[in-house]
């Protein structure tokens, strides 16, 4: 009789690291999670007072139509981050987000090596970006965004941080 053990794990157990010309695609981790706000600062106070994070950043993105904060879990200073998102008008992509489903989980980010030859090897595996050209991102960074429809669901937005090109 197979222990538990022997049950769960076998030799044809793995893990599957990916798709042939990932490397391509130049993902280097997650960058961060966007949490949609209605109120920047009062998300500040609740995460930092509550949760223990720091904040480490904010500005207003004209651009994007927002005021952003970047908060750090812990002591971890190149982790993931939590992005809080407020608008600036009322009609702002975040502010239609806030209309629709209110307060939450807005986006999923990666750190890229480079944001324009991530998205042409996503255009050639066939999804949509949300821009033809990257745009200004947090601190200076360059983003695009694939299109929720082509990422089950899920705005996943692509960061080469500003340090990695010149402007």
């Amino acid at each position: 009789m197979p222990t538990d053990h022997e049950l769960r794990s076998t030799d044809t157990d793995h893990l599957t690291t990916g798709v042939p010309g990932a490397d391509e695609l130049g993902v280097l981790r997650v960058d961060h999670v966007g949490i949609a706000v209605p109120e920047l600062d009062a998300a500040i106070a609740f995460y930092t007072e509550t949760f223990g994070m720091t904040c480490v950043h904010t500005e207003t993105n004209a651009d994007q139509g927002v005021r952003e904060a970047m908060l750090r879990v812990g002591d971890d200073r190149a982790g993931a981050q939590l992005q809080l998102l407020a608008p600036v008008s009322p009609d702002s992509s975040i502010a239609r987000f806030l209309d629709r489903r209110g307060p939450g989980v807005q986006q999923l980010a990666y750190t890229v090596r480079d944001v324009r030859r991530a998205a042409a090897t996503l255009r050639e595996r066939g999804l949509r970006l949300l821009y033809d050209e990257p745009r200004t991102g947090t601190a200076g960074s360059r983003i695009n965004f694939v299109h929720p429809a082509d990422a089950g669901g899920v705005l996943v937005e692509l960061v080469e941080p500003a340090d990695n090109h010149t402007s």
